[in-house]
């Protein structure tokens, strides 16, 4: 079975379940609270669902460049996902409770080279709010090896961004008031990639955490070129990933993510910073 790429709803999650083996991605997260999304996986998950946390799953460790999230080594991640039962052709599902987290697992399953995974639509609260279950109880999947083949055309470094040529879009998915330069604890420096425009990640959900239509998304970018012309940034390569699903949601060619975003810019003192 071919799942609705890129996205699930809850029915129809509960009615592949019941036929197909499926990997589900628990990636709630709090970036003002690290512990809260393993605390609340542990809590209550959707059967079967094994946990990744952002930090320690999903990231590398912080070094002096790559930004707050660095990516994973592709290897690590592997094995991660190996152990989840991830192997070739299996199906996976992530969830969060933003959009956000569970857009970063779907980017960089793709990075890894598996296109079979798909973002629950409005997370775990839509899962809760349908009436289904949820347990404490933690899974022991069947491991699988699970061979990564990453896809180094789906980014772009920080010299890229720098030197870009006048037709690349950086398309920043950070508030309107961080993108302006408003001081934030979470920026070394405040401002933003001159030239970039500025397209708010929580702009592609509707009030309920559920995704727009594929209209709706196609309307927030109509003004930008597409494909390897728009580069995503964010603060650290996470939310720029919401906007990269609702591009996929839209149906618009693949863009490149900018991993270590605003803040691997700041770490390069020469790198210059534009204000609105």
């Amino acid at each position: 079975m071919q799942f609705p790429l890129p996205l699930i709803n809850s029915a129809e999650l509960t009615a592949t379940l019941k036929s197909e083996t499926v990997v589900l991605a628990d990636c709630r997260f709090d970036l003002a609270n690290p512990g809260w999304g393993r605390q609340a996986y542990l809590r209550a998950h959707i059967p079967g669902a094994v946990y990744f946390h952002l930090d320690e799953d999903l990231s590398a460790p912080i070094g002096p460049h790559g930004g707050r999230h660095p990516l994973p080594d592709p290897a690590m991640l592997a094995a991660k996902l190996g152990a989840a039962g991830l192997g070739p052709g299996v199906p996976v599902v992530a969830y969060d409770n933003n959009g956000a987290f569970a857009a970063r697992f779907w980017w960089l399953l793709r990075w890894l080279g598996h296109d079979q995974v798909t973002v629950l639509d409005g997370g775990f609260q839509a899962w809760v709010e349908a009436g289904l279950p949820v347990t404490a109880e933690r899974p022991q999947p069947a491991p699988r090896q699970c061979v990564p083949h990453p896809r180094p055309d789906m980014i772009a470094g920080m010299l890229t961004v720098r030197d870009r040529s006048a037709d690349v879009v950086v398309v920043d998915a950070r508030s309107p008031a961080r993108f302006a330069g408003e001081p934030n604890p979470l920026d070394p420096w405040p401002g933003h990639v001159p030239g970039a425009v500025n397209r708010f990640w929580q702009e592609g959900l509707r009030p309920d955490g559920t995704w727009k239509s594929p209209e709706e998304q196609a309307a927030r970018f109509a003004d930008l070129p597409s494909g390897e012309r728009v580069i995503h940034q964010c603060g650290s390569g996470v939310t720029a990933c919401a906007n990269l699903l609702a591009i996929a949601i839209a149906g618009l060619p693949d863009s490149r993510l900018y991993p270590g975003s605003w803040s691997d810019w700041c770490t390069y003192p020469g790198n210059p910073v534009e204000k609105a």
